[in-house]
Formats: structure tokens, sequence, C-alpha cells
């Protein structure tokens, strides 16, 4: 089930949330490097802001939204302690964006989710709104990129299909361009620590987990 804010502030507040690791995912540096970041980008649940910070300094204009408080506060003191006074941070509802006035945020042209649509993985009421959502706000043409943990192995975090994210884009608007197995990294942290030690995981540190990397276009 998707958790409530208040566990989202809690991590964030208490430095323990396991997909803050103090560096932007690899795989979304390499979607950069490879140039299928473009124009305007959504950085939906950005948590700790890296990937909004590190797309900053590379000269894109970027908005980073997350639902919880704690965690734009944690991306703001963090774009400031890596000098990058340009990035941008709202706290937004993405499963208000279909249904809700949110026309203050524009329309973009490239979204990059890194962990967020696996967490409504359980809940298609929630992944449907948040589908919706992204039509709704991304431009004719523009790409959505979806990380999401792979439900090809065992692991801490919310897992998923392939198949999962086919259907949810399989509707009229989207063409998935492509879905091929991709990597997270992750951080060991008390709040996974229980289902770690039943996997026989590393105890600490970072760990790279299997994961989908999707590119989606809207039409």
């Amino acid at each position: 089930m998707t958790q409530a804010p208040q566990f989202w502030n809690t991590v964030y507040d208490n430095d323990t949330a396991p997909w803050v690791i103090g560096e932007p995912q690899p795989a979304i540096l390499a979607l950069e490097r490879d140039g299928w970041i473009r124009g305007r980008v959504l950085d939906p649940g950005t948590g700790a802001g890296e990937h909004t910070i590190a797309l900053t300094k590379l000269g894109y204009d970027v908005l980073g939204v997350d639902l919880s408080p704690s965690a734009i506060a944690y991306a703001k003191r963090n774009a400031a302690d890596k000098d990058v006074p340009g990035a941008r941070f709202d706290v937004v509802d993405m499963l208000a964006l279909a249904d809700a006035d949110h026309d203050r945020l524009g329309v973009f042209d490239t979204v990059v989710d890194s962990a967020l649509f696996h967490v409504f993985g359980t809940e298609p009421e929630a992944r449907a709104a948040y589908v919706r959502g992204l039509h709704r706000i991304c431009k004719p043409g523009g790409l959505v990129h979806v990380l999401a943990l792979s439900d090809t192995e065992p692991g801490f975090g919310p897992r998923i299909s392939d198949s999962l994210i086919r259907g949810s884009f399989a509707g009229e608007g989207w063409e998935l361009e492509d879905l091929v197995p991709s990597t997270y990294r992750g951080r060991v942290t008390e709040v996974v620590a229980e289902e770690v030690a039943r996997l026989g995981m590393p105890s600490e540190g970072l760990v790279d987990m299997v994961a989908w990397l999707a590119r989606i276009r809207r039409v």
C-alpha cells in the first residue's frame, strides 16, 4: 500500500530513506548522456533532489516535486550544500494532477520517474490516476522515463513486473518505445534492516538491485 505522508516525512527527517544514496541513480545519468532528456523536465517523487540538482547543474530547466514537505526541505538543503542554488522544488501530490487544478506547473518535455511509479504497484486506482496526471502535464511527443524495481529477483522495496508497466501505459495517448532490464541503487538503513537480514543481503552500505527502465512517449 502507498504509505501515508507522515511515513515519508519521518524517513527524511531521520535520514533513513533507503533510496537516498547521496548521488543520482547511474541509470538516470546514462539517460542524459545518451540524449534522452530534453526541454523542460519534471522529477516526480524527487526525494533528496539528486536528479533535479544534477540536471539543473547541467543546464536543464527542471522542477523536482514530492508529496512530502520534509523531502522538499531535504532537497533544498541538499541543493544548497552542493552549491546549486538554481535547483527548484515544490510540494505536489502527483496523484491529484489528473483531477485538480495544477495548471501552475505547466507542461513538460521530459518526465524522469526514479522509483515513484513502483510505489503504486499494488494499487490500480492510484496507478491509473498517476498515469492520467502524467498525460496531462506532458507535451505531445514528450517522454516519460520510468526506473522501477523489478520483481525478477527478491529484494527490499516495492517490486513490479514488466507487464504491469506495459499494461499501465497501454491506453490511448501513450506509446511504449522501450522497456529493458536495468539497475537501481539503494542504501541499507534501519527501515529495511529486517528484510535485508531475511534475504541475506549486505547489512550496510549501497546495494545494486535489478530494475526496469521504460521509455514511454506521450502521443
